[in-house]
C-alpha cells in the first residue's frame, strides 16, 4: 500500500484493525514527520490514533506518553540520518523501533503502566537525574 493510501485508510478509519500493528504506528509517525514539523506531526498522530482506537471501540488504548516518546525518537532518528527519504529505508535502518523495546532504556514498566501516563506525557524515569545542577 502506498504511503498516501496507508494514511488515507488510517485517517478515515478504514484500515483493518489487525493492520494497525506497532510497525504501522511507527510508519504513520514517520510519514507525519516527513510532511509536517514536529508539533503538527504530533498533533496529527494523536488525533489519528485516538480516532482509530475509538472507531474500533477501544478508545481507552490511547497512551499519550508512548505516543510522544515514539514520535520524539522517530524525529530524532530522522534528523540524524543522512537520507530518510522513504519508509522502507527508514525502517531498514531503525529496526529497533519496530522489533525492540527502545522505551525500556528510558521508562520503567511501572511508569508506563501508570494511568496518568495514558492521559499526559510523563518524563522518563530511567537514565535521568532528578538532582538540580547549580
Amino acid at each position: 500500500m502506498s504511503d498516501d493510501d496507508f494514511l488515507a485508510a488510517l485517517e478515515s478509519c478504514r484500515l483493518p484493525a489487525a493492520d494497525f500493528t506497532h510497525a504501522a504506528h511507527v510508519r504513520a509517525g514517520f510519514l507525519y514527520l516527513k510532511r509536517h514539523d514536529y508539533a503538527e506531526a504530533l498533533g496529527a498522530m494523536r488525533r489519528t490514533i485516538m480516532a482509530f482506537a475509538a472507531s474500533i471501540g477501544k478508545a481507552e488504548l490511547y497512551h499519550e506518553t508512548i505516543t510522544v516518546a515514539f514520535m520524539t525518537l522517530i524525529n530524532e532518528r530522522m534528523a540524524s540520518m543522512v537520507e530518510a527519504a522513504d519508509w522502507p529505508s527508514f525502517e531498514g535502518q531503525n529496526g529497533d523501533l519496530i522489533t525492540g523495546q527502545p522505551l525500556a532504556a528510558h521508562y520503567t514498566p511501572e511508569r508506563l503502566a501508570n494511568p496518568l501516563a495514558r492521559r499526559v506525557f510523563l518524563l522518563p524515569d530511567r537514565g535521568t537525574s532528578t538532582q538540580r545542577v547549580a
